[in-house]
């Protein structure tokens, strides 16, 4: 499983084409928050304006040519003249009215309750000041459908009605053909002609995405792989190569736009199973995706990021591309999943309703990964929440840096996000875990472990750099007492804060995080008594303090592991004790010792130079007797002076010792006496 997830770890660079996906409002401001596209590269340099004109002109075939209803647009500037409107516009207007009802009562969207947003207290249309900017009037709303996805999009007026005209124009040379029958970029090509352009520079960056356009959904990323000795696929090669350096003759039957015809018709119309009687030129993995998600970018405002309260009709509109695009409900669901998550992130962090759509939304995704193994869908599923893991990741093994009081609401969501892309990845791309499914592992739990040890490992680590750093000549507080304070204030943190919310996955939460820190202060614990070599008050006062807090860590690890299997009785044995009370009784047994070795050495030394002539002893004793008596008293003075809060057990090795001590000098002095 370790090595799945290093695995779904991917390399963020990409081309200016796999960042298509970054809102036009948000473009420049947050381009530095935004995730990279999980979607694989398209090998040929499309903006993203390409991509979104591309997706556009796919959104409006699309809608002209489904049920008979097409997507008109009429400009604000030219609203006043379309009351004498031809006959034929007056029909085409009357039988796309369901498409272009009003935009003023969408707060009742389904859509939008089914993900747990709400819906604004009014809809802002597009202009609108997104935050207290003063405007003359109100700002101007969206009256379509049709308005809302031109605006949301950024196409602009002109070329929206290019575009239509262009599709006018082939609807009228080829009667009753489906946009999924043509080929749009060659349609177009074929149609519009450099005066069509207000200025050659336009026309020639028009005139060059739709060659890229075309190179990448029928030689780059074709829906059926090319032959290699495919003769339309080598002279449509040729023809666009050629188009760079010598500019195709577009907006004419002439002799080079028949050729491109003839090739790009004979590839655009392959099929799987040959029987096919569309177009696939746009449909191809993953052309098809880079197209989508600039549609689903509609679905966001464009000032505030967040879900447009029109989601619902926006998305009625998105599903008449699917069959261009060779999308799918599935896909839709991983396209969008990405697209909540994405607004979340850039956002801040801080619209939780977005971060709550996502979570919903990925609960369609997990469902749709049971029911396929399709290649491609598995491909860009395992890229689309390896993306999202490792973003969550990144702030989940070190959420003590991440989250606080002030923004723990979020903790919860991106949690649970986390986990649900792991528990796919693992459950349903793995296919180790597949062969070993029998052992039953828990995803979710293995996760939030995961997190909650790195995540106080690194606390850890900080707390130890600042009680290093608060050791001063004015705190002489020695720097592992220092630690203990901290680590047992972290640890009420974790139980009080964190544990709470990690308990949804992982039943054992705050004793996994006690046992984290009992193991990393340990750590540090075993290295500075190792190298203790006497008793001081420092060396007491930092077991002291281990002994405090070993205690109340394994108290919250008892509490929190009460209604467990086991009774709590595997993280006690993951939490060996400190035994800082042995250390102390070990370093008192040394002083001991030595106190009474100096005694003795005292001892030989002084009933070898005494002198014991009555006549020189005035006061008829030995003045080493008095010296002998003085010592042991200072000894045993000192002894119970030591902060040590073991006297009473250790009293009898110090008496036995001084005892010793005094009978070898009552030996000693008796035989030095002689013989009466």
């Amino acid at each position: 499983m370790a090595r799945l997830f290093r695995e779904s770890r991917r390399d963020s660079s990409h081309s200016s084409s796999s960042n298509g996906f970054l809102p036009p409002a948000a473009a420049a401001a947050s381009s530095s928050s935004a995730l990279p596209s999980p979607f694989p590269d398209l090998g040929v340099p499309l903006s993203a304006a390409d991509l979104r004109e591309a997706a556009y002109e796919v959104l409006v075939a699309a809608s002209r040519t489904t049920g008979g209803k097409p997507l008109t647009y009429i400009p604000q500037s030219s609203a006043a003249a379309a009351a004498p409107a031809s006959p034929a516009s007056s029909a085409s207007s009357a039988s796309s009215a369901s498409l272009q009802r009003s935009l003023t009562s969408a707060a009742a969207s389904k859509m939008k309750k089914a993900l747990g947003l709400r819906s604004s207290a009014s809809s802002k249309g597009v202009g609108s000041p997104g935050s207290g900017g003063k405007a003359a009037g109100p700002p101007r709303r969206p009256a379509t459908v049709g308005e809302l996805m031109r605006v949301q999009m950024r196409v602009s007026e002109p070329a929206d009605a290019r575009i239509r005209r262009g599709l006018l124009r082939i609807a009228a040379s080829q009667l009753g053909r489906r946009a999924e029958s043509m080929v749009l970029p060659l349609e177009f090509l074929q149609q519009f002609k450099a005066s069509d352009f207000p200025d050659p520079q336009e026309y020639e960056a028009w005139r060059s995405r739709n060659l890229k356009l075309l190179e990448a959904g029928l030689l780059l990323h074709p829906l059926v792989p090319l032959n290699k000795s495919d003769g339309s696929a080598q002279r449509l090669r040729q023809i666009i190569r050629g188009a760079y350096d010598r500019p195709l003759e577009t907006g004419k039957n002439s002799e080079s736009m028949q050729s491109l015809r003839t090739s790009v018709m004979s590839l655009a119309g392959r099929s799987h199973d040959g029987t096919s009687d569309g177009c696939h030129w746009a449909d191809g993995f993953p052309l098809n995706l880079h197209l989508y998600q600039m549609l689903v970018e509609a679905c966001f405002d464009n000032d505030e990021g967040t879900v447009v309260d029109e989601i619902d009709e926006v998305m009625e509109l998105l599903k008449k591309t699917w069959v261009i695009l060779g999308i799918n409900e599935m896909l839709h669901n991983l396209c969008f999943t990405w697209a909540l998550f994405n607004h979340f992130v850039m956002s801040g962090q801080v619209d939780i309703e977005l971060l709550c759509a996502a979570e919903n939304q990925l609960a369609e995704v997990a469902k749709d990964a049971k029911t396929t193994k399709d290649p491609n869908y598995c491909k860009v599923l395992s890229s689309t929440l390896s993306s999202i893991m490792g973003w969550t990741e990144k702030r989940l093994l070190a959420y003590h840096e991440t989250f606080n009081t002030s923004n723990i609401e979020s903790m919860q969501g991106i949690v649970s996000i986390g986990v649900s892309a792991a528990r796919v990845l693992v459950e349903d791309i793995s296919h180790e875990y597949r062969r070993r499914r029998k052992e039953e592992t828990d995803v979710a739990r293995s996760r939030v472990e995961t997190y909650i040890r790195s995540s106080l490992r690194t606390a850890f680590a900080q707390r130890m750099e600042e009680a290093d750093s608060k050791r001063s000549s004015r705190n002489p507080t020695p720097v592992l007492s220092i630690l203990a304070k901290d680590i047992g204030d972290l640890a009420i943190k974790e139980k009080n804060l964190y544990s709470p919310i990690l308990k949804t996955w992982h039943p054992l939460a705050s004793g996994v995080a006690v046992a984290t820190l009992h193991s990393c202060y340990g750590n540090e614990l075993k290295q500075f008594v190792a190298g203790l070599t006497e008793l001081t008050p420092d060396t007491v006062q930092v077991l002291k303090s281990a002994d405090k807090l070993e205690k109340d860590l394994v108290n919250i690890a008892v509490e929190d592991s009460v209604d467990s299997d086991d009774g709590g009785k595997s993280l006690i044995r993951e939490m060996p004790p400190y035994e800082a009370e042995n250390a102390i009784a070990n370093l008192v047994k040394v002083w001991v010792k030595e106190r009474v070795d100096r005694l003795k050495g005292w001892v030989d030394r002084n009933l070898k130079q005494e002198t014991w002539n009555p006549g020189a002893n005035r006061e008829n004793f030995a003045p080493s007797s008095v010296e002998m008596l003085r010592v042991i008293g200072e000894t045993l003075d000192a002894f119970f002076e030591l902060p040590i809060p073991m006297h009473p057990a250790l009293l009898p090795d110090l008496t036995s010792g001084l005892d010793r001590s005094l009978q070898l000098y009552v030996s000693k002095a008796k035989s030095g006496c002689g013989k009466y």
